[in-house]
């Protein structure tokens, strides 16, 4: 396998940074401690990749792409610019961020468009979230913490926290947990949700209208307690 921990060149900084030969990654791109970027992946300028990320043979980081730590973008995904990935995000093979709202090759008159003739829209992904295979996540549009976009979905608005939607356009079928299982029903009666897996209980969310885990509403609400006590 044709690959080093120490690439030649400007990459040769990066120290504890895996980069095979192969792999197009800009200077000016700033990449975390345990981070691999692997066969034919490009990197461009002042993408800026979190600690212990993976980018799959053939992936595409645009310019300026923020990810956080722990991301894992798989073979042949774009990931066009301005998207940000928060923690922990899962990005299936040949899925695709655009940026772009009316894309078009040459203007009114004829001419060709440049960089200054339109704006780009970035597609932002939260806490966890997880892009299936050949998802298409169509800019501008937020997946939520720990959601979960099936293999094949195009998605044309916001996902929120939990949900899992799938589909052309995507739509919500049912709640996923941290784990990615698809949560119960809770047996007591209430609208509460249950990971089969790792027991957790969810509750819904009236911030983002998606879930949230039990724990942390109950320590919101402990918080807002708190407050209102010493206001």
């Amino acid at each position: 396998m044709n690959e080093t921990s120490e690439p030649s060149g400007a990459a040769s900084a990066r120290a504890g940074v895996r980069i095979v030969d192969s792999a197009d990654v800009a200077e000016t791109a700033r990449i975390g401690e345990g981070s691999a970027i692997w066969h034919l992946a490009q990197v461009r300028e002042d993408a800026e990749l979190g600690r212990d990320c993976i980018v799959g043979r053939g992936a595409y980081i645009g310019t300026g792409v923020h990810m956080g730590d722990g991301c894992k973008v798989q073979n042949y995904a774009l990931v066009y610019e301005p998207a940000r990935l928060a923690e922990g995000v899962f990005v299936g093979p040949a899925a695709v961020f655009t940026n772009d709202h009316r894309p078009r090759a040459i203007n009114p008159d004829l001419t060709p468009k440049s960089a200054d003739d339109w704006d780009a829209v970035g597609v932002t992904c939260e806490t966890g979230a997880a892009i299936g295979a050949r998802a298409v996540c169509v800019a501008p549009v937020t997946i939520g913490a720990w959601s979960m976009v099936a293999a094949g979905s195009t998605v044309t608005r916001d996902v929120v926290p939990h949900a899992l939607v799938a589909g052309a356009p995507a739509r919500r079928i049912a709640w996923v947990g941290r784990s990615g299982e698809k949560l119960e029903p809770a047996s007591d009666g209430t609208d509460a949700w249950v990971c089969p897996t790792t027991g957790e209980w969810y509750v819904a969310d009236e911030t983002t209208g998606g879930l949230t885990l039990a724990a942390d509403a109950g320590a919101e609400k402990q918080d807002e307690t708190t407050d209102g006590e010493h206001a």
